[in-house]
């Protein structure tokens, strides 16, 4: 993996122009893709370190490029782009594997500041982070970077894995949806807190039959118990 290479795919020349400006401000490099079959290709190749991806692509659209690279096992981050701000658009991105959604037009600053963020993300090693932490039947392991359910192992996605981490390192204790878009994503944007419901609808297909549970506070946000 190029730590410094970001991939964008869109099939608008002055999209991918913009923010291959802001990008390399930024000390990045970009390689860039306008159909979604040249994306995954290239996204096989190059190995970048993220991927801003657009939905509405040639040949094959961005969903199906984020489906194609999760079942291949590739955990490469992927923000998504859309001209759609529905709330099923979004949802649909998230739950196929995408690690963050981002509505067009957009500020090209905030983008680069989720792109950081899932970056950094990825590549923090905590500062003596508590080595196993425990609820219930499940326990994580930050050293390995593992979840598991007595002895058997549960697969999470990075973003999962964080979520759930941070819920719990303080279990018991009541998050905003804000607290935790800034504690496990690593940013606050206002009206991005649908991201963090998805994920956790997401925990709890994958926590099912544990002696774990997420629970919603209404109106304000979820705290994990047993």
């Amino acid at each position: 993996m190029d730590a410094d290479l970001i991939c964008v795919v869109d099939d608008e020349v002055s999209i991918i122009d913009f923010v291959r400006i802001y990008l390399e401000r930024e000390n990045y490099s970009v390689v860039a893709y306008m159909d979604g079959l040249s994306a995954l290709n290239g996204i096989r190749s190059t190995q970048p370190a993220l991927v801003v991806l657009d939905i509405m692509l040639p040949k094959m659209d961005g969903y199906d490029v984020c489906k194609t690279l999760r079942a291949e096992e590739n955990e490469v981050p992927i923000i998504m782009l859309s001209a759609k701000d529905e709330d099923i658009d979004k949802i649909l991105g998230l739950e196929l594997g995408a690690d963050d959604y981002l509505t067009k037009p957009f500020n090209p600053r905030e983008l680069v500041a989720r792109i950081k963020a899932v970056l950094r993300r990825n590549m923090l090693t905590r500062k003596n982070p508590q080595e196993i932490l425990r609820i219930g039947n499940l326990s994580i392991d930050n050293k390995c970077r593992e979840v598991r359910v007595e002895n058997e192992l549960v697969n999470l996605r990075t973003q999962e894995y964080e979520l759930l981490r941070v819920l719990i390192e303080e279990k018991g204790r009541v998050f905003s949806r804000e607290q935790l878009l800034n504690l496990a994503w690593g940013y606050s944007f206002a009206g991005q807190t649908r991201t963090v419901d998805v994920h956790v609808a997401q925990l709890r297909r994958k926590l099912k039959g544990t002696s774990v549970n997420i629970e919603t506070i209404t109106g304000y946000g979820y705290k994990i118990t047993e």
